[in-house]
């Protein structure tokens, strides 16, 4: 079984991350991921907040020097946004984190959905069809170039290729896989059945197995084999061995993975039943500490 954890961006140092990345490096960690946001993803508003005041790394850059001082460690964004960046652009930043890691990158992409960053960086916000319609054409559009053998010519509604060159080639072959986020059941999913080889939902094992006969569905209508698809989760992964507050933190969610280590290794392979091979965990504090902690108590289990 596979474990990554998601570093906080913001309110955090190089160094700190640097001692968390050489924790995971020596433990039994799989994956490493930032999130693609440029302020503390706190709302979905437009809502000019305090915690926007706190100071956030961009997370291209820090999968660039993750790649570089790290050797095991599979890296990835949480996902990249969309409209934040040509996906033409992205596929060059992609290829070269690939190069600089040997191999390792994932690559995560979305339709985006944080307007507060949008209007504060002066970034176009279409409607969620629009972002849904870009993030099928960006798909389409990174696989075109991946695949491609000489110059590119595309020409979508929104992304246009003249002639483009398209060099090097990603280390991984035909390239590194692609990770749709999002789990909107009409023109996620289907994207993912079309373009993307992972699957990544932030909810339980029982809607992993409703969302999963949704993409498999997709994936009939698209003529794509849905075993092709991994599936992952995004959960909170936190021990607390007091069982009452542990039941508040979980906020009515049992599935959460907070709790004494026995619970989480329980909550862990109701996902594994159900078809989840990899956690991508969330919350957790850039403490080395805490990594090994975990490690020691939980992803010990796994072996």
């Amino acid at each position: 079984m596979r474990f990554g954890s998601q570093l906080h961006n913001q309110a955090t140092s190089w160094e700190d991350i640097k001692a968390v990345l050489e924790t995971m490096e020596a433990g039994r960690w799989h994956s490493v991921w930032f999130y693609d946001h440029f302020i503390p993803p706190r709302s979905p508003t437009d809502e000019v907040m305090e915690t926007d005041r706190i100071p956030t790394f961009e997370g291209w850059s820090l999968l660039c020097a993750t790649a570089a001082v790290t050797q095991r460690l599979r890296l990835g964004l949480l996902v990249a946004g969309n409209t934040y960046r040509n996906p033409a652009l992205m596929a060059k930043m992609a290829v070269t984190v690939d190069h600089i890691s040997n191999g390792r990158l994932v690559i995560g992409i979305g339709a985006a959905w944080n307007v507060r960053e949008h209007q504060a960086y002066g970034w176009e916000f279409p409607s969620m069809k629009e972002r849904s319609d870009r993030l099928e054409e960006a798909c389409k559009l990174l696989k075109t170039l991946f695949m491609a053998e000489d110059l590119v010519d595309f020409d979508g509604k929104y992304y246009q290729l003249h002639q483009a060159p398209f060099a090097p080639k990603s280390v991984q072959q035909p390239h590194p896989p692609i990770m749709v986020g999002g789990w909107g059941e009409k023109r996620t999913l289907r994207t993912l059945a079309m373009y993307g080889d992972i699957m990544n939902i932030m909810d339980g094992p029982e809607e992993m197995t409703r969302l999963s006969g949704v993409l498999e569905r997709h994936c009939e209508t698209v003529g794509r084999d849905p075993a092709e698809i991994r599936k992952t989760v995004h959960v909170p992964m936190r021990i607390e061995r007091n069982e009452k507050k542990a039941a508040e933190l979980r906020g009515g969610k049992d599935w959460n993975m907070i709790g004494p280590p026995q619970y989480i290794i329980d909550r862990a392979q109701d996902f594994i039943n159900v078809g989840v091979d990899e956690f991508k965990l969330h919350s957790i504090p850039n403490n080395p500490e805490v990594y090994t902690e975990l490690d020691e108590e939980v992803l010990s289990a796994f072996d």
